[in-house]
């Protein structure tokens, strides 16, 4: 069994069933066998572990929370507890399995045809083909709605055109889902590798999430068949619906990394002796950075709790997952900054994954919507006021 036993200080594992409990540990021990012997080397050399991809299917981490088509039809809870074990091990890992379950699947089950369903479910989920996403544009990130990627009616197909970029996946994918204007309004296509005027290329010069794939994406008069439309995918809302279920994942994820940096530091501060020979976690500042850590993160384990429960139930809105990502991801932000500066110079080398969750989760902030946009959903809730137009 794995070493590792998680951050649990106020015995929220007493609101986890024996099924829910089991979940995370297969997820862990996942984390703890393939994915920590390997990750300092894949972030190093910018390189994303692919030997992993078949091992998540087999395990039912790819689209875990979808019913059917060869998926594990897990609860959102079930799906959260995976998504916090897997960013433990790297932020990176976690937006591939972010990007495949909620931003290639989920679109595909909930607006595709059956005939999509049954021919790219089942080998996305098993690791056989990989997804990528495709909403965001060079000129627009926090206002996709001013997307200028456009799909004109020819006869039976549709003519695209356009750029999309920072896209998790990109040059490895089987499949893209794109959004682009229409005569019609916003329309979601599956454009597959190999067509004619798609073309894609990877961002180099990453200083973050160097072990993920990332990557733009080119069409130019680009044919794609009316089969290849997503029919039930009406208006830049179903888009954003498949946003909604990658910013909830993050949610869970971010905990995952933030209990890794408490925990680090944790132990670091047991074991570093200094003046008169006294371990440093003695001193009164750094139990009170501890002490903060893990408060912080007990209160987004809570509320990563009961949004999961919420939306098992239906009744999770999206300013509710506006809540969950922007709180969680700061608090897990701040914990890699904490646990940077106790473990002092040693936090800046790869021996400790420290700064490498440090540096993912300056990207994690922003992307899936920034912290801004999260905190004006957020106000606009509260005050029904859109201030970001």
């Amino acid at each position: 069994m794995a070493t590792y036993k998680g951050v649990d200080y106020l015995q929220i594992d007493s609101l986890l069933s024996e099924e829910e409990r089991l979940v995370r540990q297969t997820a862990r021990q996942f984390v703890e066998d393939e994915v920590l012997p390997v990750i300092k080397d894949c972030y190093n050399d910018g390189r994303f572990p692919a030997h992993l991809i078949p091992m998540m299917g087999e395990l039912g981490f790819l689209g875990a929370n979808i019913d059917g088509y060869g998926c594990a039809g897990m609860s959102a809870l079930e799906y959260g507890l995976i998504m916090q074990e897997i960013e433990r091990g790297d932020s990176g890992l976690r937006s591939f399995v972010s990007v495949q379950g909620a931003l290639v699947m989920y679109p595909i089950f909930t607006y595709g045809s059956e005939e999509q369903k049954q021919h790219w479910l089942p080998r996305l989920q098993s690791g056989e083909a990989i997804g990528c996403f495709g909403l965001t544009e060079p000129g627009y990130g926090s206002n996709p709605g001013g997307m200028t990627t456009r799909a004109v009616r020819d006869g039976g197909d549709w003519v695209l055109n356009g750029e999309k970029t920072w896209i998790t996946n990109g040059t490895v994918a089987d499949v893209a889902v794109v959004w682009a204007r229409t005569d019609e309004g916003v329309r979601g296509f599956l454009v597959e590798r190999g067509t004619p005027g798609y073309t894609s290329s990877d961002i180099h010069g990453k200083l973050s999430m160097r072990a993920s794939v990332t990557s733009s994406l080119a069409f130019s008069d680009c044919r794609i068949p009316e089969a290849n439309r997503l029919p039930e995918a009406i208006g830049l809302k179903a888009a954003l619906s498949c946003l909604s279920q990658a910013r909830y994942g993050i949610g869970w994820g971010v905990i995952g990394a933030a209990m890794d940096c408490f925990e680090t530091a944790r132990v670091y501060s047991l074991e570093r002796k200094q003046f008169d020979n006294k371990p440093i976690a003695s001193h009164q500042l750094v139990q009170e950075k501890l002490a903060w850590m893990v408060t912080e993160i007990t209160k987004a384990q809570l509320l990563a709790l009961h949004c999961a429960r919420l939306k098992d139930a239906g009744r999770i809105a999206p300013a509710h997952i506006s809540m969950l990502k922007k709180n969680n991801t700061a608090i897990a932000l701040e914990c890699a900054r904490l646990a940077r500066d106790l473990l002092g110079a040693n936090g800046i080398i790869d021996d400790y994954p420290v700064m490498r969750h440090l540096c993912n989760l300056e990207t994690v902030k922003t992307y899936e919507g920034t912290d801004h946009i999260h905190t004006l959903v957020l106000g606009e809730m509260v005050t029904g006021v859109q201030a970001y137009r």
